[in-house]
C-alpha cells in the first residue's frame, strides 16, 4: 500500500511536466527528449534489470536468519557490481553518443539530450541497489519517500532548465529537460543514502542495547553461509541474469520501436523534424494518457500474485477461477469508462492537457483498445503466480516481433505515416492480451464468461453516447474545464447506473470498498 500510494502520487505528478513541457518546448522538443529515452532504458535494464530483485531476495533471507552484517555484505557486493557496470556503460555512452544520435536515432539534435542523460546511468544503478536492500528488509518507506522527492525535484528542474535553455534552440531545451531528470535522480539517491545511514545507525544501537553477538561471530556465520550457498556474487548473478534477460525483451522492443518508427516515417517522406514531433506526441502525450487508468489494474495485478499463489499451493482450483473472473471483471469495469471518455472527449482533453488538439485523433484511435492493456496486467500476473513467467515472456516477444514488422510495413507508407505505428501498437496490445488469456485458459481450464465483456462494451457505448450528448447539447457558461468535467461526470454516473442494473457491479461489491462501507 505504501508503494501503491507513492506510485499514484508519482503518476499524478508526472502529468505536470507532460502538460507543461509541450507548452514550453513544443511537440518537436518533446520528440527530441523522447527519442533518447529508449536507449537509456535499455542501458538501465542491462545494469539494474534483475540485480535489485536478487538483492531484495538475498537480504530478506539474511534478515530472516538475523544476520544484519550479511545483509550489508550483500548490499556492498551489489553496489560494487552495479556501480562498475554503471561507470562502464556511462563511458561507452559518452564515447558513442555522436555516432548513436547520428546513425541510429536519425536526428543528430538528440546528441545534447543523450549526453545529458549519461550521468543518470550510474546514479540509477546505485539507487536501485539501495531500493532492493530496503525492500528485502520489508521497509518500503525509504523507496516511497525517495521516489516522491525525486519526482518533485525532477519536475521543477525539468521545466526550469528547458525554459532557460530554450533561447539557445530546441535541441538545448530538450537537453535541459533531461538535465532536470538527472538532478531529480541525484536527490532521490541522496534521500536513500541518508535514510540508510540513520537506519544502520539505529540497528547498531538496537544491537548494543540487546547485547547481541559481535561481528567476529557474524563473520563466522557468513563463512558458513558461503559454504552452503556459494559466494555472494555467484548467487547474485544466478538470480539476476534470468530476470534481466526477460526485461531486456521489453526494453529492446521499446528501443527498436523508436528507431524504426523514425526511419519508417522518413521513408514515408516525412521530414525529420515533423517525424520527431509526431513520435513525441505519440509517446510523450497520447500513450501516458492511455496508461493513466492502468494504475488500477497494475495494483490489482500486484495483489493477485500472492492471492493466486496461495490458492495454487492449496490446489484450490475453484478459488483460482473465482479470483481470475473477479480480477478480469474489475479490470474491464474500471477501465471502460476512462476509455469512453478518452474517445468521446479527445479534443477537449488534449487541448486542456497539452494546449494542442493535434494529438486528439491519435488518442481517439487508440482509446477503444485501451481495455486490452488494462486486462493484460492481471493476466500476466496470473502466469507469474502460476510459475509460468516463460510463457508470458514468449507471448510478449511474439507481440513485439509483430509490432516491429507492422511498423516497418505501415509507417513507411505515406498514406499511413504515424498512424501506421499506432496500428502496430494496437495490434500488439490485442495480440499479447489474447495470447496471455489463451495461456491462462489452458493452464487452469478457465471458462469464458462472454456476458461480462458484452455488458461492459454495451455500457461503454451507451456512456460514450450520453457523454457526447451532454458535452455538445448542454452548454455551460465558463471554461472548457467546466464543460469537460460536467460531461465526464454525467457519463460516469450513467455508466455506474448501467453497471448496477446489468449486474456488472452489485451492492455487495460496493460494500467491500472501505469508502462505501463506512458510509453504509
Amino acid at each position: 500500500m505504501i508503494l501503491l500510494a507513492a506510485g499514484i502520487i508519482n503518476r499524478m505528478l508526472g502529468f505536470i511536466p507532460r502538460i507543461a513541457l509541450p507548452r514550453i518546448i513544443g511537440a518537436e522538443g518533446v520528440g527530441l527528449y523522447q527519442l533518447g529515452y529508449p536507449f537509456f532504458i535499455v542501458l538501465i535494464t542491462v545494469i539494474t534489470g534483475g540485480i535489485p530483485l536478487a538483492i531484495a531476495k538475498m537480504v530478506a533471507e539474511a534478515e530472516g536468519a538475523n544476520r544484519p552484517e550479511q545483509s550489508r555484505r550483500i548490499l556492498r557486493t551489489g553496489l560494487t557490481l552495479s556501480l562498475s557496470l554503471g561507470l562502464l556503460f556511462t563511458v561507452i555512452a559518452l564515447l558513442s553518443a555522436s555516432w548513436v544520435t547520428r546513425f541510429i536515432l536519425t536526428d543528430s539534435r538528440v546528441y545534447y539530450t543523450f549526453v545529458s542523460m549519461t550521468p543518470m546511468i550510474s546514479i540509477v544503478a546505485v539507487s536501485s541497489i539501495y531500493r532492493g536492500y530496503f525492500q528485502g528488509r520489508q521497509n518500503m518507506i525509504p523507496s516511497a519517500l525517495s521516489s516522491v522527492l525525486e519526482s518533485v525535484i525532477r519536475i521543477f528542474f525539468m521545466l526550469w532548465f528547458s525554459y532557460l535553455l530554450l533561447p539557445k534552440g530546441m535541441a538545448f531545451a530538450a537537453a535541459g529537460a533531461m538535465l532536470g531528470v538527472t538532478v531529480g535522480e541525484i536527490f532521490g539517491m541522496l534521500a536513500l543514502l541518508v535514510q540508510y545511514y540513520f537506519i544502520v545507525k539505529q540497528d547498531k544501537q538496537d544491537s548494543s542495547a540487546a547485547g547481541l553477538p559481535s561481528e567476529p561471530i557474524l563473520d563466522h556465520q557468513l563463512q558458513a553461509a558461503e559454504k552452503t550457498n556459494g559466494p555472494v556474487l555467484k548467487r547474485l548473478l544466478g538470480i539476476a541474469v534470468p530476470v534481466t534477460a526477460g526485461r531486456l525483451v521489453g526494453s529492446f522492443s521499446y528501443l527498436l520501436e523508436s528507431i524504426i518508427t523514425a526511419r519508417s516515417l522518413a521513408l514515408a517522406g516525412i521530414a525529420a523534424a515533423a517525424a520527431t514531433a509526431q513520435y513525441g506526441s505519440l509517446q510523450g502525450m497520447v500513450i501516458p494518457l492511455l496508461l493513466l487508468p492502468g494504475v488500477l489494474s497494475s495494483s490489482l495485478a500486484v495483489s493477485l500474485v500472492p492471492s493466486l499463489s496461495e490458492a495454487a499451493a492449496r490446489r484450490d482450483l475453484p478459488a483460482i477461477h473465482k479470483r481470475m473472473h473477479q480480477a478480469l471483471r474489475l479490470a474491464m469495469v474500471t477501465g471502460a469508462p476512462f476509455a469512453a471518455i478518452m474517445y468521446v472527449l479527445a479534443v477537449p482533453l488534449c487541448t486542456m492537457m497539452y494546449g494542442n488538439a493535434d494529438t486528439a485523433p491519435m488518442l481517439r484511435m487508440m482509446a477503444p483498445f485501451a481495455l486490452f492493456l488494462y486486462v493484460q496486467a492481471p493476466l500476466q500476473a496470473a502466469l507469474q503466480a502460476m510459475d509460468r513467467p516463460g510463457r508470458a515472456l514468449i507471448n510478449t516477444l511474439a507481440g513485439a516481433v509483430v509490432k516491429i514488422l507492422l511498423i516497418l510495413m505501415l509507417a513507411s507508407r505515406p498514406e499511413y505515416g504515424i498512424y501506421g505505428a499506432i496500428i502496430a501498437i494496437i495490434v500488439n496490445s490485442v495480440l499479447v492480451t489474447l495470447l496471455h488469456y489463451s495461456s491462462v485458459v489452458k493452464l487452469i481450464q478457465l471458462s469464458l464468461r462472454i456476458s461480462d465483456p458484452l455488458k461492459t462494451i454495451t455500457a461503454m457505448i451507451i456512456m460514450a453516447a450520453g457523454t457526447s450528448y451532454v458535452y455538445t447539447s448542454v452548454p455551460l457558461s465558463g471554461t472548457m474545464w467546466l464543460q469537460f468535467l460536467f460531461a465526464a461526470s454525467s457519463g460516469m454516473a450513467l455508466y455506474l447506473g448501467i453497471c448496477l442494473l446489468s449486474g456488472l457491479i452489485s451492492v455487495r461489491d460496493l460494500d467491500r470498498v472501505p469508502f462505501f462501507r463506512r458510509r453504509r
